[in-house]
């Protein structure tokens, strides 16, 4: 999208049908004139693709799909789900802990920042890459969805076993080709205030994603965040 965009190289080379696409250049054009109108973006043009410089495509075990990013000022910076150090942890990821107690006995994080579950093949990828400042879901519909599907196939295509966390209707459609046979799909509520009571708490999806990789050999997750 620009000099300053990062990108891990694994990613590179399969995305870049989808980079040198018609709707990757509308996108890239909306997104400049966007700007040009004095209307502010997050994450930073840097950040765009966070997810995917973080977690190498090779590296991925767990696929994490959230929606859109947060739209408050300072929150988001590429992960979903993630804010940054210092910033209020949102509700749903409150939840998210909350789950993560009760499921495994870790303690509540004092922050909200999932850059640790990113570096160990946690891909927390959203749908939509990029969001208007106080405008939710402001972006929907401009491209993103179709470079995100894409990278999903990629991940379905690997031949390694995958953990598909996927949380509310939106996840579950956007992900319905994946591989179950091959993969491991979890389904759940979203973690949301509005939603979580019914059937996300006590869905144990992080114990069973690191049941399903070690009964396969794999490295299991480590959930626990460093102190903030």
């Amino acid at each position: 999208m620009s000099d300053a965009v990062k990108l891990h190289d694994s990613w590179k080379t399969p995305l870049l049908p989808e980079f040198d696409s018609p709707y990757m250049a509308a996108l890239r054009q909306f997104l400049i004139d966007e700007k040009a109108k004095g209307r502010r973006i997050f994450p930073k043009g840097s950040e765009y693709f966070r997810a995917l410089d973080l977690t190498p495509l090779d590296k991925v075990r767990v696929v994490i799909l959230g929606q859109d990013p947060y739209h408050g000022e300072g929150q988001a910076h590429g992960l979903c789900f993630s804010v940054r150090p210092g910033v209020r942890t949102p509700p749903s990821l409150v939840n998210i802990y909350k789950e993560l107690e009760s499921d495994l006995g870790l303690p509540r994080p004092n922050h909200g920042f999932l850059e640790h579950w990113a570096e160990q093949g946690v891909l927390l990828l959203n749908a939509v890459l990029t969001v208007e400042m106080a405008r939710a879901a402001a972006h929907q519909g401009k491209g993103w969805e179709r470079f995100t599907d894409a990278v999903i196939k990629l991940v379905n295509e690997r031949s390694d076993p995958v953990v598909f966390m996927l949380w509310g209707s939106y996840a579950q459609k956007k992900a319905a080709f994946v591989d179950s046979s091959r993969h491991l799909v979890l389904k759940a509520p979203h973690p949301s205030p509005l939603s979580a009571h019914n059937g996300f708490f006590g869905c144990r999806h992080f114990s069973k994603a690191n049941a399903f990789l070690e009964a396969r050999g794999m490295k299991p997750i480590d959930w626990a965040l460093p102190p903030g």
